[in-house]
C-alpha cells in the first residue's frame, strides 16, 4: 500500500535525487570519495524510507514565514503540519510566534530529522513529531493546519478539514488549492502560491428567526462559506457568507432589503449590530 502522509517540505527537488545517488556511490574514479555533490546541504535532505504520495520538496524560508503570517498564528495556537518533513514549518511557528506544533509524516527518517532539528533549534518542548498517516490524524484540536502536498491529497483531505476542525480555524496550503472551495485569501511569494481558508460554521438547515417583532422560518443552504436560502414563505436570501462563526446575509423582505449580521453563539445566531436585536434558533 502506498503511504499517504508525505511532506514536500524535506529533501531536495526531485531533479537532484540522481545526484544524491551518484554521490552515495562515489564517482567512477573515486575522486569524490562518496561525498555529496557541491552545494548539497545534508540538513535539508532526509531520504524517504517508505513510498510516498507526494515528492519531497523543501519550502523556502520566506514561504514558510509568509504561510505563518497569512494564518495569523498566535502564541496560544496549536499548529498541525500534515506531512511535516524536516519540521521547518513548526520550528518557525514555535520560534517566531511561540506557538505549539504537532507534525505527522509517514516517513520515519523525516520524523527523526524533524525531532533532531527541533532539539537543535531549542523548541523541542513546544513541538512534537509523530510517524502517522495524515488521513488517520484527528484534526479537532488544530487551530491552524499547514499543507504542502498535492492537488489530489488536498481534495481527499477537504471533507475532514471541514468536518473536524472548529469554526474559525485556519488552513494554509502551499502551491495547491482545494478545488471549488474558494480560499479566503491568496498570496504569491516569488514563484509560490499560498492559499488560506477559514473553517466556516455549519449553518445549513432550518431556523426560526425573530426580528422586528416578527417570527419567521429561515431556511439556509450552505456550500462551504457561502449561504443562500429563503426567509418566511418566499423572501430570498442573498449575499450570504460565513467566516468562522460570523454570518451575514441580505433578505428581500416585504419592507425592502434587510441585512443581517451576527454570530453563532451557544447554538444560536445572534445579532452583532448595536441596536439590532434579531436572533435565530435552529429547529431541525
Amino acid at each position: 500500500m502506498i503511504a499517504a502522509s508525505t511532506s514536500r517540505r524535506s529533501g531536495l527537488p526531485l531533479t537532484l535525487l540522481p545526484l544524491l545517488a551518484l554521490a552515495a556511490c562515489g564517482s567512477g574514479d573515486g575522486a569524490d570519495n562518496g561525498q555529496p555533490p557541491p552545494g548539497f546541504d545534508p540538513a535539508r535532505f532526509v531520504a524517504p524510507a517508505v513510498p510516498l504520495d507526494a515528492p519531497q520538496v523543501a519550502s523556502d524560508a520566506a514561504v514558510v514565514d509568509a504561510m505563518l503570517a497569512m494564518a495569523r498564528v498566535r502564541p496560544d495556537d496549536l499548529v498541525y503540519d500534515l506531512g511535516s518533513g524536516d519540521g521547518r514549518v513548526l520550528i518557525a511557528a514555535a520560534r517566531s510566534y511561540g506557538a505549539r506544533g504537532f507534525g505527522v509524516d509517514i516517513d520515519p527518517n523525516a520524523v527523526r530529522q524533524a525531532t533532531e532539528n527541533a532539539r537543535a533549534a531549542g523548541v523541542a518542548g513546544r513541538v512534537t513529531f509523530r510517524r502517522q498517516d495524515l488521513f488517520e490524524t484527528p484534526l479537532n484540536d488544530a487551530d491552524v493546519v499547514t499543507l504542502y502536498l498535492t492537488p489530489e491529497v488536498n481534495l481527499r483531505l477537504r471533507p475532514r478539514l471541514l468536518a473536524e476542525m472548529r469554526p474559525g480555524a485556519r488552513v494554509v496550503s502551499e502551491d495547491f488549492d482545494m478545488g471549488d472551495w474558494r480560499p479566503t485569501a491568496h498570496q504569491r511569494v516569488g514563484e509560490t502560491d499560498l492559499f488560506m481558508w477559514i473553517i466556516p460554521a455549519q449553518l445549513g438547515g432550518r431556523w426560526r428567526l425573530v426580528f422586528d417583532g416578527r417570527t419567521v422560518p429561515l431556511d439556509l443552504r450552505q456550500q462551504y462559506q457561502r449561504l443562500e436560502g429563503t426567509l418566511g414563505e418566499d423572501w430570498r436570501i442573498g449575499q450570504g457568507w460565513v467566516t468562522g462563526t460570523r454570518v451575514e446575509f441580505v433578505a428581500d423582505t416585504d419592507r425592502g432589503p434587510r441585512r443581517f449580521e451576527g454570530q453563532l453563539q451557544a447554538g444560536r445566531l445572534v445579532s452583532t449590530t448595536e441596536g439590532d436585536n434579531w436572533f435565530a434558533v435552529r429547529i431541525d
